[in-house]
Parts: C-alpha cells; sequence; structure tokens
C-alpha cells in the first residue's frame, strides 16, 4: 500500500461490515476471535447482524449498509474497514454514500472479495487508494493460512514479499508489469457502464469465481472484451473457480479461447478465490506478474 494508508499495528480498530448478504453468528464470532488474537479491537457495524426485512439474502437495508461503510471509513479511530462476507448486495448501496466525503477523509484499508469486488472499484474509482483482496473472516475460506496472508498484508503492507502459487500452471509465458485490478468476474462483469467500472489498460487484471456454469463464464468474459473492458491489458492472473461446471478442463479451455487472443502473459490456478488458503492480494499497487513460475510481485 502507498504510505498514505499506513500499516495496521496491534491496539489498532477495525471495523467488521456487511456490505452485502446476512452473516452466519458462528462464523463471525470465530472470525472475530482471529482478529483479536492479533491484538486488534474488533467492532462490528450495525448491519452485521441484521438481515433485510423482506429480502433474506441481504443483510439489512441499502441505506444501513451504506451508512456502516461511510461511519466505520470515516471514524479517524479506524484502521481498516473488513467486509465480513460476501453473497450479494454491494452495488445496492454504492450510490447511498457519501464518496466526496470518504475522498476527503484519510485513506483507509478496506479488505473484502467476491461480492466486495464492487466496493474494490468504488474505492479505486472514488479515493484511488489501494485495497487488500482477500477471503473475509465470516466465511468457510478463512483458514489459518488465509488468515495469515491477510495479517501479513495489513501489518506488513510494505514488506518486499513475492505472492507464490505453487499449483499454478502457465497459459501464456512471459513477464508483465502493471496496477493489479480485478477480483470476481461476475461483478465486474455486471458493473460495466456503471461509475465505478475501470478499465484494465495497462493492469494486470485477477480474475475468479465461484458456482458459475461454463457458459455464464465464457458470457461474461465476451461482455467484457465486447465493452472494450480488457483493451491495453498487461497480464492476466486467473485464480480459482469453484464449483464451475464440475470439470476444470472445461473452464480452462473457456478462459483460453477467449482471452488467448489478447496476447498477454496469462496464468491460472492463482491462489486467489473461494478457497482455503487464498492470498491476500494488493489491489490498485503496482505489481509484476511472472507467468512461468505463478508469481505475483508487488512493487510498493
Amino acid at each position: 500500500m502507498p504510505a498514505h494508508v499506513r500499516p495496521v499495528r496491534p491496539g489498532d480498530t477495525v471495523v467488521l461490515v456487511a456490505c452485502s448478504g446476512p452473516v452466519d453468528a458462528d462464523a463471525l464470532d470465530g472470525g472475530v476471535e482471529v482478529l483479536e488474537s492479533w491484538g486488534l479491537r474488533v467492532r462490528l457495524g450495525g448491519s452485521v447482524r441484521a438481515r433485510h426485512p423482506r429480502l433474506g439474502y441481504l443483510a439489512g437495508s441499502d441505506s444501513d449498509r451504506a451508512r456502516d461503510f461511510q461511519q466505520a471509513w470515516l471514524d479517524p479511530d479506524v484502521a481498516a474497514v473488513i467486509s465480513a462476507r460476501g453473497g450479494y448486495g454491494s452495488q445496492r448501496m454504492l450510490d447511498l454514500v457519501d464518496w466526496e466525503a470518504v475522498r476527503r477523509a484519510p485513506a483507509t484499508a478496506f479488505v473484502g472479495s467476491s461480492d466486495a469486488t464492487a466496493v474494490h472499484a468504488a474505492v479505486a474509482a472514488h479515493v484511488g487508494s489501494p485495497t487488500v483482496l482477500a477471503s473475509m473472516p465470516a466465511t468457510a475460506y478463512f483458514d489459518e493460512v488465509a488468515a495469515e496472508h491477510l495479517r501479513l498484508a495489513l501489518f506488513e503492507p510494505h514488506t518486499p514479499r513475492p505472492l507464490p502459487s505453487p499449483r499454478a500452471e502457465t497459459l501464456r509465458g512471459g513477464r508483465a508489469r502493471g496496477r493489479l485490478v480485478g477480483g470476481n468476474l461476475t461483478v465486474l462483469a455486471a458493473s460495466v457502464g456503471s461509475t465505478e467500472s475501470w478499465s484494465a489498460r495497462d493492469a494486470i487484471v485477477v480474475l475468479e469465481d465461484v458456482d458459475e456454469e461454463p457458459y455464464r463464464i465464457d458470457r461474461m468474459l465476451t461482455q467484457l472484451l465486447r465493452a472494450g473492458w480488457f483493451d491495453g491489458v498487461a497480464g492476466l492472473a486467473l485464480g480459482s473457480w469453484t464449483d464451475c461446471g464440475g470439470d476444470c478442463a472445461v473452464v480452462r479451455d473457456v478462459l483460453c479461447e477467449r482471452l488467448e487472443p489478447l496476447g498477454v502473459p496469462m496464468v491460472w490456478r492463482v491462489n486467489v478465490g473461494h478457497h482455503p488458503g487464498a492470498l491476500a492480494l494488493p489491489l490498485g499497487v503496482p505489481v509484476e506478474l511472472d507467468a512461468d513460475t505463478g508469481t505475483l510481485t508487488p512493487r510498493v
């Protein structure tokens, strides 16, 4: 992270917010316990234990979730705002956030993945500060390894640290440099045309998804390609595709068929996505992708 987003330290306060779906109470308690074991003070946004009165797939109303995010970000005592879990709903709250007030406030670390991709994009578009794509505390994927990746990303963001993926497979070799952007494919495709939909020009793009059939992955990639989102991309880091059609070979074929014509270094099975032990990646910062070794190296 750039210097204007300071490292988190023991004794700091972090706030868990629910930007998307309702949060499982037991998973939430377990995540809080882990964060507190790092010496952090943990507060909960008002919607974290709430549920929308009519739409059960949302944690509280859009205005409540937006308020929780904004209040946490604007609180000078808060060192990090952490999305408790994903699901669906982040996009619904974005227009209710006072982004001008958020932009004027000191930059804060934001952590999340999956549906929180929409919040990463909004912070990038409206604030311009880096964020952390990582497993979220109130999910089944937040195991000991993923937690340690997040701890290092928060506490030691300026320490040079290659981020390897031992199971990665090279689809097109080479090295590329650029700022790291991306996240969940479904959310990125659904964001095309919005205020927060950025360009991947000169960037390294990380993509992942879960529970999507190969033809839907094809459709979403095609939408991004036709919208020009990939124009000028520098490199591609393709993460996990958990439960996507039951045949990873078909998913691999879809990714190759749609993305190989871009002619840039490309690797898949990068250790990011909906699975235990996922890396914590710094979005918005310069990185180097080594597609021959499957390694991302932040250049902070």
